[in-house]
C-alpha cells in the first residue's frame, strides 16, 4: 500500500526531550495536515504504545523509530532508526547502556554548573517528563526555569555550550555500528542532519562510505538546523552514494523553535522505508 501526502520523519516527545506526550505530538501531526509522522524519541521507544494509539483514533500515518545517539570521534553523531523491532535484545541492551550513561552524565554536568550557578538535581527532574531519561535539554529547561536563560536554544549556546566546559560526553556506539544495529533490529537508518549549525561539521565523506557499507538507507538533508552549506554536503554525499534524501522538522513541542511540518519526505521514500523494514509495522490511514 502506497502512501500519499507529507510525512515529517523526525520529532520527540515526552518520552525523551520533547514538551508534548507522544500522543500529543501526532494530535498536532494531524490538525497541521500531514499525512503522517515518525516518532524518534533519543534511545527509547517507550512512546511508541501512546503514539500508535492516537495515529489509529486519528487516522494518521506513523512509523515508530528512535534516534540512536553514535559517537565518531568527539562528534556526536545522530542515526534514526525507522520500523525497528522494540524487543531486539542488542538493540534494547545498547540503547538502555546510553540512557544510564546520559543520566550519570547529566548528574556530573549539574555538579559542574553549580560550582558557578544556583542550580540542583531536584532542579532539573522538575523539567522532567515520568520515565524520561534526565538529559542535555531537561538541564537547558531547569536553566531556563531558573531565570539564568532566556530559552532552551540559549541555554545550549550559552551555559551547555562545549566551550563553557560543563559538557562531557555519553557512551555511545561509533556510527557504523549504530547503522548495523538498527539494521539487525529489522529497521532502516536515516544520518541525521549531518550539517547541523550547532554541530559546526559535517560527517567526513570516507565515514558515510563506511555507514553505506553497513547498510546505510538515507541521509536526512531537508533539516532546519542544516547549514547551507552543510546541507549541499549533505545532498552531495547522498547524490554520490545514491542515498533516498528525507525531510524533517526534528519537532520538539516548545523545546526548539522548529514547527510540525517545516520539512518533509517525498512519499516514494517513506515508501521505500516501508518495503525495506522487517522489526515493526507502520500505522497507515
Amino acid at each position: 500500500m502506497a502512501v500519499h501526502g507529507r510525512f515529517d520523519l523526525h520529532t520527540h516527545s515526552t518520552a525523551s526531550d520533547g514538551t508534548e506526550p507522544p500522543g500529543t505530538v501526532v494530535a498536532q501531526a494531524a490538525r497541521a495536515g500531514l499525512a503522517g509522522i515518525a516518532l524518534t524519541d533519543h534511545d527509547s521507544t517507550a512512546g511508541w504504545a501512546d503514539a500508535i494509539a492516537a495515529a489509529r483514533r486519528g487516522g494518521i500515518g506513523l512509523l515508530p523509530g528512535v534516534e540512536l545517539s553514535t559517537r565518531s570521534g568527539w562528534r556526536s553523531v545522530h542515526m534514526l532508526g525507522y520500523l525497528v523491532d522494540p524487543a531486539d535484545a542488542d538493540l534494547v541492551a545498547e540503547t538502555d547502556r546510553i540512557r544510564t550513561s546520559r543520566l550519570r552524565r547529566a548528574h556530573r554536568i549539574v555538579e559542574s554548573i553549580s560550582v558557578d550557578y544556583a542550580i540542583t538535581w531536584e532542579d532539573v527532574v522538575a523539567q522532567t517528563a515520568p520515565g524520561a531519561t534526565v538529559g542535555r535539554p531537561h538541564i537547558a529547561d531547569a536553566l531556563v526555569a531558573l531565570g539564568i536563560e532566556p530559552d532552551r536554544s540559549a541555554a545550549f549556546a550559552g551555559v551547555l555550550h562545549p566551550r563553557r566546559g560543563y559538557v562531557e560526553p555519553h557512551h555511545a556506539p561509533t556510527p557504523a555500528d549504530g547503522v548495523a544495529l538498527i539494521r539487525a533490529a529489522g529497521g532502516v537508518p536515516v544520518l541525521a542532519h549531518p550539517g547541523a549549525s550547532r554541530a559546526d561539521w559535517v560527517i567526513p565523506e570516507e565515514e558515510v562510505e563506511q555507514l553505506v557499507d553497513a547498510g546505510l538507507f538515507g541521509i536526512e538533508v531537508d533539516h532546519p538546523e542544516n547549514t547551507s552549506g552543510g546541507g549541499r554536503v549533505a545532498a552531495r554525499l547522498a547524490a554520490r552514494f545514491a542515498l533516498p534524501i528525507t525531510g524533517s522538522s526534528d519537532y520538539h513541542g516548545s523545546g526548539k523553535p522548529n514547527r510540525l511540518g517545516d520539512r518533509t519526505t517525498a512519499p516514494e521514500v517513506v515508501d521505500a522505508i516501508i518495503a525495506q523494514a522487517t522489526g515493526s509495522q507502520p500505522v497507515l490511514p
